[in-house]
């Protein structure tokens, strides 16, 4: 998966709306972080704990946790070499998550 149909997938989704403009893109839904961009093939995906622990153990070769993100309810998603239906399922998480009353 490259950075542009991670894009369009995020935006598939009913009110996430994305910001590539002159930096890294963002995909947000009502102004909470669904998706954020690191690098060319690095997102961080908003997610739970419990889901992220899940995460890690299922698709290691698709999420990380670096150092200085164990603290966030974040993963970091590697899109050129992860499993694109992992990814998938993790933005569906994401805009479940962030879809929940406050």
């Amino acid at each position: 998966m490259d950075l542009t149909a991670f894009g369009a997938l995020t935006v598939s989704f009913p009110g996430v709306r994305g910001s590539t403009g002159d930096g890294p893109g963002r995909w947000s839904l009502h102004g909470r972080l669904i998706a954020r961009q690191l690098g060319d093939h690095e997102v961080v995906i908003r997610t739970s704990f419990g889901h992220r622990s899940a995460m890690l153990r299922d698709d290691p070769g698709t999420f990380s946790v670096p150092r200085r993100f164990e603290k966030h309810m974040v993963v970091l998603a590697d899109l050129e070499h992860g499993d694109p239906a992992a990814i998938e399922n993790a933005v569906a998480r994401a805009w479940q998550l962030q879809s929940e009353p406050g």
